[in-house]
């Protein structure tokens, strides 16, 4: 598989780092550990014993770059390299711009899509992705992880832990809201990658599936347990928090099951909720099974239950929430 991103050269880091201590200013060329412009090695031809060794479940060229970034000893080094690799990554089509294709809880605008196709060598479908943002060093964010994700299977993406960009030194780097930002980047790119193998695997496609009211208090889809992507959900009358949570988490998730009930009986009297004053609606509890939480510690996957849900969390008193994985039911 070809890959247009420059060559991350982590024999070069002693290079960077002797060349942060006598140029404490950085120059406009690229910083030392980045040379040229050739072909990176194929993802695809690294075996799934690299991958499984790997603590953070890290590719082969993601645990290369998550090595060279923490290796260089200054700040800004780190992050005038995030903004050289934002100038190297490629443009995209508009076609690419879509509303599927947003990534949701970003202070930047960031588009990324994929393809799969068959890798001969390795008998098996690898992803490649595409991305751009409007913000430059969310951009750069975006080249990192296309070039560390592409060229490697969806089961290889899915076993990534984010808390890599931790061990890289990147989230020195970042406020608190674009570290968010990158776990929404992350989460998008693996359910995508599911998403594009799955369809070139099923000529039929996914067929719909669609949750229906259980009760006056509960909601539970249909196809719970099947596979099949929710897709819908029933609108309530008066419920405004309900249909905003279901509205908002249906499309980006993905979610294989998803149930939300409505505890707010329970607690009636909790002043200061915007929701309980609109419609009385303060306490859920959610339980949702989604490929988009796969590589996710448990209070990361509920960081980006908040995020998504953003200003419906301030209406309402508390979300209880169990978040798993299909593999994990």
């Amino acid at each position: 598989m070809r890959s247009y991103l420059p060559v991350l050269c982590s024999a070069s880091i002693g290079a960077a780092a002797a060349f942060v201590a006598q140029r404490p200013t950085v120059p406009s060329s690229p910083p030392p550990f980045v040379v040229g412009t050739t072909s990176l090695p194929s993802a695809a031809t690294a075996s799934a014993t690299e991958t499984d060794a790997d603590p953070l479940g890290l590719t082969p060229e993601l645990r290369k770059i998550t090595d060279a970034f923490s290796s260089i000893p200054d700040e800004k080094m780190r992050y005038k390299q995030l903004l050289f690799m934002a100038g190297q990554l490629q443009p995209v089509d508009d076609s690419v711009r879509i509303p599927e294709n947003k990534v949701p809880g970003c202070l930047s605008t960031v588009h990324v899509d994929c393809t799969a196709e068959m890798d001969d060598e390795r008998g098996e479908k690898v992803v490649t992705f595409v991305g751009d943002s409007d913000g430059l060093l969310t951009k750069g964010l975006v080249a990192l992880l296309i070039r560390g994700l592409s060229g490697c299977t969806p089961e290889e993406i899915s076993r990534v832990d984010p808390e890599f960009i931790h061990a890289a030194k990147i989230s020195q780097s970042l406020t608190p809201g674009r570290n968010n930002g990158f776990l929404n980047m992350i989460a998008v790119m693996k359910r995508k990658a599911q998403e594009v193998a799955g369809d070139d695997d099923d000529d039929a496609g996914t067929a719909a599936a669609t949750t229906t009211a259980a009760t006056d208090d509960e909601a539970k889809d249909e196809n719970a347990g099947n596979g099949e992507i929710i897709t819908t959900f029933e609108e309530r009358d008066g419920k405004p928090m309900y249909n905003a949570i279901l509205s908002t988490l249906i499309p980006v998730l993905k979610p294989t099951s998803i149930t939300l009930v409505d505890n707010s009986d329970q607690h009636a009297g909790h002043a200061g909720s915007k929701g309980w004053e609109e419609s009385g609606e303060s306490h859920f509890a959610l339980e949702i099974v989604s490929e988009a939480f796969g590589g996710l510690a448990s209070v990361k996957r509920h960081q980006l239950i908040y995020m998504l849900l953003g200003d419906t969390m301030q209406k309402i008193h508390a979300l209880q929430i169990s978040a798993k994985t299909p593999d994990e039911v």
